[in-house]
């Protein structure tokens, strides 16, 4: 599978960045990708850096987002995967990735699970946890093991995802450091959100890509200075090893060829899935184990 992920910053309004977006898209496809990955909630700000009623307006085009990436998918003979912002009905908002098939028919839908709510990403305020479970999506370049940023953190979700038969695990993200933390600080933060991705990929013996955004945006309510998103996205093998890794600050069009058939070879040799006590795994399930 020849797949492209375009890492990108917020160009001021929602118009400049699809505007850029669809500029990448045609790129990805010249360069003959397959399967194209966004970032997460990427045709605006990133939103959630602060609580605002007025900003649950930006998802009223919801049900038009969806038809006009269709169209996008189609023109481009491409299986797309977009991230937005779903009213799903009155008081009731999801932060969804849609996937289109290269005829531009919905393949499938993943609702985030995990919502986080901390400094600048309050994502609580807004999002209603996914209630769609951990299903790979199938397409015909395969089945996508879609999930988003903070579902990153969790192997259960890369697990469970991996035992229903994914071929690939897809994290479009919005993940970034405040400018006041020390360079030691942010490094470790960076290395953490790597390592724990790839660690996903070789306990389940899938290939990983992670989409993130760049760029600084501006808390316009002044409680925050701003995130600046680093970046960093990347694509991993089943064992791990880097196949490409962006910047931290330079928008991107990464084309990847990944082998899907190596991943059943890295299973044969190194088989964390055979070997599994699942007999032993019940308290798993509990909140808290005294």
């Amino acid at each position: 599978m020849k797949i492209a992920f375009i890492q990108q910053k917020f160009h001021g309004s929602k118009d400049l960045t699809i505007k850029y977006t669809l500029e990448s898209i045609k790129k990805a496809k010249e360069g003959g990708a397959e399967l194209v990955v966004l970032q997460e909630l990427h045709q605006d700000r990133y939103f959630c850096i602060n609580e605002d009623v007025d900003n649950f307006d930006l998802a009223e085009d919801y049900q038009q987002d969806v038809l006009f990436w269709a169209t996008i998918a189609k023109e481009n003979s491409l299986v797309l995967l977009v991230s937005l912002f779903e009213k799903r009905a009155a008081g009731l908002y999801h932060n969804t990735a849609v996937v289109f098939e290269k005829d531009g028919t919905i393949a499938g839908y993943y609702r985030k699970m995990h919502i986080p709510d901390d400094p600048g990403f309050y994502e609580k305020f807004y999002f209603t946890p996914g209630d769609l479970g951990f299903d790979p999506i199938k397409t015909s370049v395969g089945k996508l093991g879609v999930l988003i940023c903070w579902d990153q953190w969790f192997p259960e979700a890369a697990r469970l995802m991996a035992l229903k038969g994914a071929d690939i695990l897809i994290y479009p993200t919005a993940i970034g450091w405040f400018d006041e933390d020390s360079k030691d600080e942010k490094q470790k933060q960076l290395d953490s959100w790597v390592t724990i991705q790839r660690g996903h990929a070789i306990a389940n013996g899938l290939p990983v890509v992670a989409v993130n955004r760049v760029g600084k945006e501006m808390d316009d309510s002044k409680v925050l200075d701003g995130i600046r998103f680093w970046g960093n996205s990347f694509v991993v093998d089943a064992q791990g090893a880097f196949l490409h890794k962006a910047s931290s600050d330079a928008q991107e069009v990464g084309i990847v060829d990944i082998d899907l058939k190596r991943s059943e070879n890295i299973r044969r040799i190194w088989p964390f899935l055979r070997d599994r006590r699942i007999e032993n795994y019940g308290d798993l399930i509990k909140r808290f184990i005294d």
